[in-house]
């Protein structure tokens, strides 16, 4: 099952490469966090192809994609349906929202109030939504692909830390080199290419790979090194929040989801290492800062935290 399940990985690698030109960090975050079954969060200025990242995705998949643009006015039944009345029934009937889908794309999250991207939080960690005391399951699988601008943008607002949370990753897209550029601007001369992207795996196969992804084998002291990471960020004097739990268990789920799409079933050093900055920077509270200020700070924290452990060998 774990060789198909990396077949499916270079189907979507090489799917998506095709728009997403010189990103392979953000195309393995994709991979990752569609085969762990958990949450992508884009984060960065403006028109460097984060919506295209997860267009890309949602096109190369066999399923329903929708997109919700964020914005102030947006309210929760926007997001997760609401109740209408049937006069020709005489009763109320559920009409789903566009979080019923198996890729969903938030484009510019930060955009909306609190209120409303809270929406989102419990559809992202139970996969379901409740309407006037009813409970709604989500299609399978589900992702959530989620797009923000840095904060200090105006118009936007803080993502709760509860739904920060929610994200496996939190990935920077930056720009371009010179080159890639070049190549941007010839391939888009006629058109967008990622409207004529095809699916190349189906929902079925989808779903294997992330059951697959849960039989990746993790060793004992490989356990003991995420663990070692995870107490750390707890009991540094740099941070006044460490990575919960949840987190914890999000970082075990990542680096088994990254071994798989490199085709190993098993975890090894480098997977805690190369994912520790992406799953752990966005869950913790660095002390003299306030949520969101000089991601560089935050990151380069947790990196020289991993740094300071000793891994095994």
């Amino acid at each position: 099952m774990s060789e198909t399940a990396h077949a499916v990985a270079q189907r979507l690698a090489q799917n998506i490469e095709q728009v997403l030109l010189g990103k392979p960090e953000v195309v393995e975050a994709l991979l990752i966090a569609l085969f762990a079954g958990e949450h992508l969060l884009l984060e960065d200025v403006p028109g460097v192809g984060k919506t295209l990242a997860a267009k890309a995705l949602a096109r190369s998949i066999e399923g329903r994609f929708t997109r919700v643009q964020f914005t102030p006015d947006l309210l929760p039944s926007d997001i997760v349906g609401s109740s209408l009345y049937r006069s020709d029934r005489q009763s109320f009937e559920f009409s789903p929202g566009p979080v019923f889908a198996n890729v969903v794309l938030g484009d510019e999250i930060n955009r909306a109030p609190p209120r409303t991207q809270s929406a989102l939080l419990e559809a992202m960690s139970e996969s379901q939504v409740s309407v006037d005391g009813e409970t709604h399951p989500l299609p399978q699988p589900f992702l959530v692909v989620a797009t923000q601008n840095p904060f200090e943008f105006e118009g936007t607002y803080l993502l709760p830390e509860s739904q920060l949370d929610r994200f496996l990753l939190r990935v920077s897209m930056g720009y371009p080199t010179r080159e890639i550029e070049r190549n941007v601007l010839r391939s888009h001369r006629e058109g967008e290419p990622v409207n004529q992207l095809q699916p190349v795996v189906t929902l079925a196969e989808v779903t294997a790979a992330q059951q697959a992804t849960r039989q990746v084998r993790v060793d004992a002291e490989l356990v003991e090194y995420l663990l070692d990471v995870v107490h750390a960020t707890r009991e540094s004097d740099a941070f006044y929040v460490g990575v919960s739990t949840r987190g914890a268990l999000s970082f075990y789920r990542a680096c088994q989801a990254r071994a798989l799409i490199t085709g190993r079933q098993f975890v090894i050093p480098d997977d805690i290492k190369q994912l520790a900055v992406p799953v752990l920077a966005h869950r913790i509270l660095p002390k003299g800062m306030f949520q969101g200020a000089d991601r560089q700070r935050v990151e380069k924290l947790i990196s020289e935290l991993v740094e300071g452990i000793a891994a095994p060998a």
